[in-house]
């Protein structure tokens, strides 16, 4: 009896905390999305969007308290920003975690190769000059176009001797990246004023295009790349012995970290075609996971993904709440909340 309570306790002490947080960080995301439908120029109690989406689910058949546009609100619009909001923010978060590894610099952000910059091209053309000719899936099929041309001239500039370094890939995609932004410019002054404010409105970051027929790109690329950082996750923790260390270890550093780019740079252009250049959640998400859980890549990734899910559904609710009925860019949002959270670091490393 006593070794066996004894067998227990040691069980219950090498349990792995990851799971628990995982499981409340989970809760929490889907309480997030539901607390924040109601958020926005319209306000709906959540009470009534707790009954409205009840009903959508599982019809009743009673008499409704609601109008149909608070219906259509939170079924048609609010809903799937949500969603794309927590795949965009769980997405960037685990890219940034991967880049921050592969490449050993805490600055890694998910736009390093020019990704965001080729979708902006790719966008402002759509909006300024051709309009929505294949309807709503125009705008993010021509930005995950223009997010894929981009991200092969990288590859393509950068190779060298039949490979491809880790400081001549970033830096080919700064100069990609600085050469497109010139391009998108050009295309922006040549347009008119109305067209030049909805372009830059764009290229700030937004969710509110979000509509049920394009959240099932996003999604995919979500699982699938979460789950080959996953599988790939022994590797990635390899290489923070160095190079050497990681090729001791029998890791192929080379076709590792070009495995991890590609895959990253797609997933990327996948969110930003969605959602435009929503900045910053890709290089502080990655922190406050790792002063969490740690650095070991199975444990940082998925808990980057729930906290970056709840980070983008929550300041995407304040984008729509605190000028309302105008809604503020993403991006204002969260390079205001990623400048202070830089502040925040220096000061906590110049006082430890």
């Amino acid at each position: 009896m006593t070794s066996s309570a004894t067998g227990a306790g040691a069980a219950v002490s090498r349990a792995d905390p990851l799971i628990p947080l995982a499981v409340v960080l989970g809760v929490a995301v889907v309480m997030s999305t539901v607390l924040t439908v109601g958020i926005g120029a319209v306000h709906v109690p959540p009470g009534t969007a707790l009954a409205i989406v009840r009903e959508a689910l599982s019809p009743t058949g009673e008499v409704a308290n609601w109008t149909r546009g608070q219906q259509h609100i939170i079924l048609d619009l609010r809903i799937p920003r949500a969603l794309l909001g927590a795949m965009v923010g769980a997405g960037l978060g685990i890219v940034g975690a991967v880049l921050q590894s592969i490449t050993r610099n805490p600055l890694a952000d998910p736009y390093l190769f020019g990704v965001s910059s080729g979708a902006a091209v790719g966008a402002v053309a759509v909006i300024l000059y051709t309009g929505a000719f294949l309807g709503a899936l125009t705008l993010p099929l021509a930005a995950f176009a223009g997010a894929l041309v981009s991200m092969a001239a990288v590859f393509v500039l950068a190779r060298e001797n039949g490979g491809f370094g880790t400081e001549r890939l970033v830096l080919t995609g700064v100069a990609v990246h600085f050469v497109l932004m010139a391009a998108t410019n050009v295309l922006i002054f040549n347009a008119s004023d109305r067209g030049a404010e909805g372009a830059i409105f764009w290229m700030m970051g937004s969710f509110g295009n979000a509509r049920w027929n394009i959240l099932a790109g996003p999604l995919v690329a979500l699982i699938l790349g979460a789950a080959w950082v996953m599988h790939r996750a022994r590797d990635l923790d390899a290489l923070s012995l160095g190079d050497e260390g990681a090729h001791t270890l029998g890791v192929s550093v080379r076709n590792l970290r070009l495995e991890m780019f590609a895959a990253t740079a797609l997933m990327t252009g996948v969110f930003v075609a969605a959602s435009g250049a929503v900045g910053f959640i890709g290089l502080i998400i990655p922190h406050c996971a790792r002063w969490v859980v740690g650095a070991r890549m199975r444990r940082t990734v998925p808990i980057a993904g729930l906290m970056g899910a709840i980070f983008a559904v929550w300041v995407d609710a304040a984008s729509r709440w605190l000028m309302a009925p105008r809604e503020l860019p993403l991006g204002v949002m969260t390079a205001a909340i990623g400048g202070l959270f830089f502040v925040v670091v220096l000061k906590r490393q110049r006082n430890l």
